[in-house]
This record gives structure tokens, C-alpha cells and sequence, in this order.
């Protein structure tokens, strides 16, 4: 009886070790988890990034209303969504393009998001590709959002501003 318990002590300490550093790790990955936005008076929306330990801007956010986690990428044309992650969110593949990546060239599938949203920072109908040869979970968040967004880097800080449309 005594071995048994001290074996259900160890291993109950060691999944809560590994609850925790799991979360850890993942707020190391994505530090934007739990993102904040600042009105200013003249009707600005911003958002702070923090980078994460490895040189990225990765936050939570949303596509068509359903969670993702984005990994913002200036080089990126558009917003990139793998194969299983257009699958998770309905998301329908368009027309077959050829695209040029950093590993060479591939096939992706135009897509429309009906809205792409970064805390309270919103856009709708957005251009996308389905990028089946992704082997990531994250979402490209590339220029066809960007493009309508001021975005200012200082040190490990991105702001992300979004003006409010003219009368």
C-alpha cells in the first residue's frame, strides 16, 4: 500500500509538473496570448506585441470568429493558412495558384475570410491562400492584413494601429 501511494504522489507531481511547464513554454512561444486594446480619442484601436525568445511576433487572434494563433510575417503576401487549419475552421479551398516560399515553389488555394481580428483591431474580407504543405498549426498573418494596418517595431514591442475610417 505505502509503494503504491508514494508511486501515485510522484506521478500526480509530475503531471502537474508538466501542466505547468507546459503552459510555460507556450506563453514563451505565443507572450500575446491575452491581448489588450487601447482606444485613443481620435478613435485609434491599438495593440502591443510583445516578441517571443525566438525573434517572433506570435499572438492570438481570429479568423472568421473562431480562435487561431498568428505568427506575423511582413514577407508574406497574404494571410497563410494550412491545410488542417482551414479545415478546423470551414475555411473552403478557392482556385490553385502557384506560390513562391522560402523553401522553394508551392500550390496554395485562394481563399476570402469573411474577418481577420488581432484583439479589437478588425478587418473583413481578407484574401488568403490554403497553403497545404505547411507543417506549422500557426496562421501567416502576411500583408493583405498588414497593409491596412500602421505597425511600429521598437526593441521586442510591435504596435499595431488601426485608424478610424474617414467621415
Amino acid at each position: 500500500m505505502g509503494v503504491g501511494m508514494m508511486v501515485l504522489a510522484w506521478l500526480t507531481l509530475l503531471a502537474l509538473g508538466a501542466v505547468f511547464f507546459g503552459d510555460v513554454l507556450e506563453r514563451q512561444f505565443n507572450p500575446n496570448q491575452q491581448l489588450q486594446t487601447r482606444y485613443t480619442e481620435a478613435g485609434v484601436r491599438e495593440v502591443v506585441l510583445q516578441r517571443n525568445r525566438f525573434g517572433h511576433y506570435v499572438t492570438s487572434g481570429e479568423i472568421n470568429g473562431q480562435p487561431v494563433t498568428f505568427m506575423l510575417d511582413t514577407g508574406a503576401t497574404g494571410v497563410a493558412i494550412p491545410d488542417a487549419v482551414a479545415r478546423r475552421l470551414g475555411i473552403p479551398r478557392g482556385r490553385a495558384y502557384r506560390t513562391q516560399t522560402a523553401n522553394g515553389t508551392a500550390v496554395s488555394y485562394a481563399a476570402r475570410l469573411d474577418s481577420v481580428a488581432v484583439g479589437d483591431i478588425a478587418l473583413s474580407d481578407v484574401q488568403a491562400g490554403i497553403a497545404p504543405g505547411m507543417g506549422i498549426e500557426e496562421v501567416l498573418l502576411g500583408m493583405s492584413f498588414l497593409k491596412h494596418i500602421e505597425f511600429t517595431q521598437r526593441g521586442d514591442t510591435l504596435i499595431l494601429r488601426q485608424h478610424a475610417p474617414a467621415s
